[in-house]
């Protein structure tokens, strides 16, 4: 912490600012953002630089603003690694499945890699891969461009689409293709799978549209029951699944509880 107070006093001074200099600066940024969260007093500067005090998120962004410095160096500075956030997010497994809301650009992003690195035409070895890179884009798996998709999750609870989709499932999705296709498959591998938002959350499976009712049919192994909502009113689709990334076999085994028990027919 000390040593990013540092930092952020070599760029004042290179700059030639004075502490007032920064004072007066930060007010027309607070007046700009219309809330004094962003100004900052002189005596909390001298403390930011000189006693490891750690900036609120406003004042680290008017700091930024001032001495022109990217947010996230600076986040990296107090050891905040905002480029490791989709990771983190990955180690954290959610029951639900849920969409991911990191872009291109910015957290999570990867340097690619050179031409003549990695010929994905071939079975390759990545450990070697990685410890250059730091940490291997997913999407190189599947040959997709990592900033054309958007992401979700199958949740760790969510047995709906295996054993396609597994619980922890990483699925591209091109949210270009938001129509419901009604045929031209000709197998399961090859029928469409789509990703729902729904009123209490996220979906991901088939689907069926007829007479504005969508179906989100789960896979016959999963033995749950399909669901059906009012379609545009109650539902709506992200887009298709069009890349996975997902585990060789869960972490937890699904237990024989967690399998949804089939509707019994209604007896005469």
């Amino acid at each position: 912490m000390d040593r990013a107070g540092e930092r952020l006093k070599q760029a004042r001074e290179q700059l030639k600012l004075t502490y007032r200099d920064v004072v007066r600066a930060s007010h027309l940024i607070a007046v700009r953002r219309g809330s004094e969260e962003f100004a900052i007093a002189l005596s909390r500067l001298a403390d930011i630089e000189n006693k490891g005090t750690v900036p609120t998120m406003y004042r680290l962004y008017t700091l930024c603003a001032i001495y022109r410095l990217d947010f996230d160096e600076v986040l990296n500075w107090y050891g905040v690694p905002r480029d490791q956030l989709a990771s983190e997010a990955l180690a954290v497994g959610l029951t639900q499945t849920h969409a991911i809301g990191f872009t291109a650009g910015g957290a999570g992003t990867v340097p690619l890699p050179r031409e003549g690195d990695l010929d994905l035409n071939r079975t390759t070895f990545l450990s070697h891969l990685v410890r250059r890179w730091g940490k291997l884009p997913l999407a190189l798996l599947n040959g997709l461009d990592l900033r054309q998709f958007r992401y979700g999750m199958i949740g760790t609870e969510d047995w709906s689409m295996f054993p396609l989709l597994p619980p922890g499932t990483l699925v591209a999705i091109d949210d270009s293709r938001r129509k419901i296709a009604a045929a031209g498959w000709n197998n399961e591998f090859e029928r469409p799978i789509y990703f729902l938002q729904h009123h209490q959350g996220y979906a991901c499976g088939w689907c069926s549209l007829n007479e504005g009712r969508l179906m989100l049919q789960p896979h016959p192994a999963s033995h749950q029951q399909p669901r059906v909502w009012a379609y545009p009113s109650e539902v709506d689709v992200i887009g298709q699944v069009v890349g996975v990334a997902m585990p060789l076999e869960s972490r937890r085994r699904r237990s024989p509880k967690s399998a949804a028990t089939p509707a019994k027919s209604p007896g005469p």
